[in-house]
């Protein structure tokens, strides 16, 4: 069964001439070479190129009226399991229930993943990041709002913005069956009991907990990825939506760590995907209140500031004077009101802010937590940098070195404001900050892989390789947490279904997974088979993080060089050489 088919127009070229017969010739274009053009006289000759989808192969042809003209266009097939799947979805009539069916499985994955252990389990005194984010809720529930970052408890200080307390408090709110009438006999008011509740382990509160997450990455996450992918593949074959749904919904890392490990980072990715969807739309105000609520929720969506700012300021300077003072003006309401609103129990008093900005920004930290894979990490095995520099110092350098590693791809991204470019100025940008700001943690590489993961047909083969290495780099973090089982399965899953972008990918590209693969399963083996020296007991994590610190540098440097060649790069996977005429 013939799948649907996208046409692109192509430039002619025609030249009449009275009293004269048509004449044709026929060229073809070779991989490296421009195309040649047929003229002809008496007649208008157009040139139209049909990329035909039938069972996941995409074939491109050339066609003349009034005469034939025949092109050959490079192009890639889309060899996926999930495509192949999609397909049949199709051909058998499946297509009304294809997305309940992706959302089954998205649901069916994290409930799995959820059965396992997580951050901190029966690991006292801290316990973990399950412990923070049950403290939270205890903290939000028994404190006045005031009070919730200047509590001096002493036990998992709250550090992230307005929005995630707030969410917190209604999580916790549900288990009071004083205050709330949510809550029956399956919810338990102890959980949440102030200080006494502290390191609080049980089943049901554990299902309780992990139902939060699982509400949270529904409600924001899955519907964000929903409206994405109908606005990002809009008027594309439907097989190619379906196939992007499933993908994006199932990318490993994120899974892993917020239904593995125990986080929210969906809610702020899901409000950056809503963002997104509404600048591809044009709807600029409303797509910077969702990122101003990212932004609310987890200081890490800064990571996206850059690009953003640059996407939106760029469009406005393009409206003419007046045009674009009134554009930021509504830009710069919104963006205040939306974060006012969030931040307004804490206005009235300065003292009050600047604890909130403390907190949310706690530079003592230091540099880079763990055995984070970025350079600053990577040149401290070599360089004690932490050691020769105090605090103060690396704040600095970290801080001018990620702004000259953002710098050239917001520039350009103000000059040429469009949609494609904004998602991979916010794919450097993110990137940037992973590799050189201050405080990085692992999961924060979950950041860059959002905007990666978005281009999974785009960049099929860039996209899933990196999605492998980002899971990859959070192994000595999950390993800690006894989450081997759940992430050897899923990212043994994720690399079957998107081992197929490799087989039409370039030479390099499917050396460099090749190697990855290698380099992967040579270091779990290792780790497994032989114990590390008593001298160097990091080394397994430490390799880690020096592999992967530098093929995320180099994947800096890919998807900057993609940006800056935006004209060259294909849609929808395909690959087409000299493609300005087609464009």
């Amino acid at each position: 069964m013939a799948g649907p088919s996208l046409r692109a127009k192509g430039s002619s070229k025609s030249k009449n001439t009275s009293n004269s017969s048509s004449s044709t010739s026929s060229t073809s274009w070779t991989k490296g070479n421009e195309a040649s053009w047929a003229s002809s006289t008496t007649s208008t000759t157009t040139f139209a190129t049909t990329i035909h989808e039938h069972g996941g192969n995409v074939e491109a042809s050339g066609t003349k009226k009034s005469s034939t003209t025949t092109t050959t266009v490079s192009s890639s097939k889309l060899s996926l399991a999930v495509h192949r799947y999609s397909i049949w979805l199709e051909e058998n009539q499946l297509k009304r229930y294809a997305p309940w069916i992706a959302i089954a499985i998205a649901v069916l994955v994290r409930c799995t993943i959820s059965l396992g252990p997580y951050s901190g389990l029966g690991v006292p005194p801290r316990f973990g990041d399950y412990e923070a984010q049950r403290h939270w809720m205890e903290l939000t529930l028994h404190r006045p709002v005031r009070q919730w970052y200047s509590d001096k408890s002493k036990w998992w200080d709250l550090d992230y913005p307005p929005l995630t307390a707030y969410v917190s408090w209604i999580c916790g709110y549900v288990t009071n069956r004083e205050k709330s009438t949510l809550s029956g006999n399956l919810i338990n008011p102890e959980w949440y009991a102030w200080e006494t509740s502290r390191g609080y382990e049980s089943q049901e509160a554990k299902l309780y907990m992990r139902a939060t997450v699982l509400v949270c990455d529904l409600v924001v996450y899955l519907s964000g990825v929903i409206v994405f992918v109908k606005r990002w593949f809009d008027n594309k074959p439907w097989t190619r939506q379906h196939t992007a749904l499933i993908l994006i919904l199932l990318q490993p890392g994120l899974i892993l760590i917020d239904h593995g490990h125990f986080q929210y980072n969906s809610v702020m990715l899901g409000f950056v995907l809503w963002a997104v969807a509404c600048f591809l739309n044009d709807q600029d105000v409303l797509g910077s209140i969702f990122f101003c609520l990212a932004l609310g929720f987890k200081q890490m969506a800064l990571y996206f500031s850059p690009a953003v700012f640059s996407y939106l300021l760029g469009k406005s300077l393009r409206q003419g004077f007046f045009g674009c003072i009134w554009k930021l003006i509504k830009l710069g309401i919104a963006v205040i009101l939306t974060l006012g609103l969030l931040f307004s129990p804490w206005l009235q008093s300065q003292e009050e802010i600047l604890q909130v900005i403390n907190r949310i920004f706690p530079v003592f930290r230091g540099l880079y937590q763990d055995k984070v894979a970025n350079v600053w990490c990577a040149v401290n095995v070599v360089v004690k940098i932490r050691d020769i520099f105090d605090t103060k110092d690396l704040l600095k350098f970290s801080t001018l070195a990620t702004l000259l590693a953002f710098l050239p791809s917001c520039l350009h991204l103000l000059v040429k404001p469009t949609k494609r470019g904004l998602i991979y100025s916010m794919i450097n940008a993110s990137l940037s900050f992973f590799l050189l700001s201050f405080q990085v943690h692992e999961k924060s590489i979950l950041i860059p892989a959002l905007p990666v993961t978005l281009l999974i047909l785009d960049e099929p083969a860039a996209a899933s390789l990196f999605n492998t290495m980002a899971t990859f780099s959070m192994f000595p973090l999950l390993r800690q947490e006894a989450l081997e089982l759940p992430y050897f399965v899923l990212i043994g899953f994720w690399i079957w279904m998107t081992w197929g972008t490799f087989k039409t990918a370039s030479g390099l590209m499917q050396f460099a997974a090749t190697l990855n693969l290698l380099v992967t399963v040579s270091i779990h083996l290792a780790e497994l088979l032989v114990p590390p020296p008593a001298r160097y007991p990091d080394i397994y994590p430490v390799l880690n993080s020096l592999w992967n610190a530098a093929g995320f540098g180099l994947y800096w440097i890919f998807f900057n060089y993609r940006q800056f060649t935006l004209v060259n790069t294909p849609k929808m996977g395909l690959r087409v050489t000299k493609p300005s005429k087609l464009e």
